[in-house]
């Protein structure tokens, strides 16, 4: 018998139809209208492609979206200055850098110089410690959306035990932080965990979030377990492109109980988290 599929293109309309429904009070009661910059440098494929696909769904949701590009060789002092105007434009309440960056650029120094009340990835010190302490914060889109998509299958999550297989800022300590959040017992496993097959195998929930194409197999999960995949991999089929997450899809979902898909899974979902955090950003903006 197949999993259930978790259907993230399904949820994501149904949180940005929640976000439309934001945006139309806030024009009505402030006259308002939520906006998200989005700063692009360079010209990755990857990049663009996601950076067209935020700027689309926010205006479709009734947002304003300003898309600024930057040459591939401009400076961190450019970046730095058209950030700082961003910080100090009223009419902006989401700022976005599309991660990664040209390499002589610094990442870090990047994220710390956007103003938290506008850091709507959630990647700033001042919200990563926020989270980790269990206070109000702006939270990173791909494990809110991960957190969305398991409430699908699990209404309740205490007491479950939880391996997240990946230990990066962006998806496997936020995610972790999320679920203790929610009571369960987590463990991160990462590329020096010993007997990480052993530690799935005994999971109630694996989120795979590690970046290697197909990594997490049948063997791994325990009959009737859920998994969310967040790894989004291109491999070669027979001379042709095809995405893949860090699961192995159809091996792993004649086992597991539920499971979400690459693409459609958690993808989708993260764009709309992300304009989800847009909307209470202007909100909070308005105290």
């Amino acid at each position: 018998m197949m999993a259930q599929l978790i259907d993230g293109k399904q949820l994501s309309d149904q949180v940005l139809q929640e976000v439309a429904s934001e945006v139309e009070l806030l024009r009505a009661e402030h006259d308002i209208v939520p906006t998200l910059a989005v700063v692009l440098v360079g010209e990755d494929p990857a990049s663009q492609v996601y950076v067209r696909n935020k700027v689309k769904r926010a205006e479709e949701a009734g947002m304003c979206s300003i898309a600024h590009r930057l040459d591939a060789e401009c400076t961190q002092d450019v970046l730095n200055k058209l950030i700082d105007h961003l910080n100090n434009d009223p009419k902006v309440h989401g700022i976005l850098v599309q991660l990664p960056l040209p390499s002589h650029l610094n990442d870090e120094e990047v994220i710390a110089s956007i103003h938290p009340a506008k850091d709507v990835d959630g990647f700033h010190p001042l919200n990563v410690g926020a989270l980790a302490s269990g206070r109000p914060s702006l939270v990173p889109c791909t494990p809110q959306g991960c957190m969305i998509m398991l409430s699908q299958v699990h209404p309740d999550l205490s007491g479950k035990n939880v391996v997240v297989v990946g230990r990066s800022n962006i998806v496997g300590k936020p995610m972790a932080a999320l679920l203790l959040q929610a009571n369960c017992t987590v463990t991160i496993a990462h590329s020096r965990t010993q007997n990480i097959e052993a530690l799935c195998l005994n999971a109630d929930i694996v989120v795979a979030a590690v970046g290697r194409a197909e990594f997490i197999n049948a063997d791994w999960i325990k009959p009737g377990a859920t998994v969310i995949d967040v790894g989004i991999n291109a491999i070669d089929v027979d001379g042709k492109r095809k995405l893949v997450g860090d699961v192995d899809f159809e091996s792993v979902a004649r086992i597991a109980g539920a499971i979400t898909p690459v693409p459609g899974g958690v993808g989708p979902m993260t764009i709309a988290c992300l304009l989800l955090n847009t909307t209470r950003a202007a909100k909070h903006q308005l105290a």
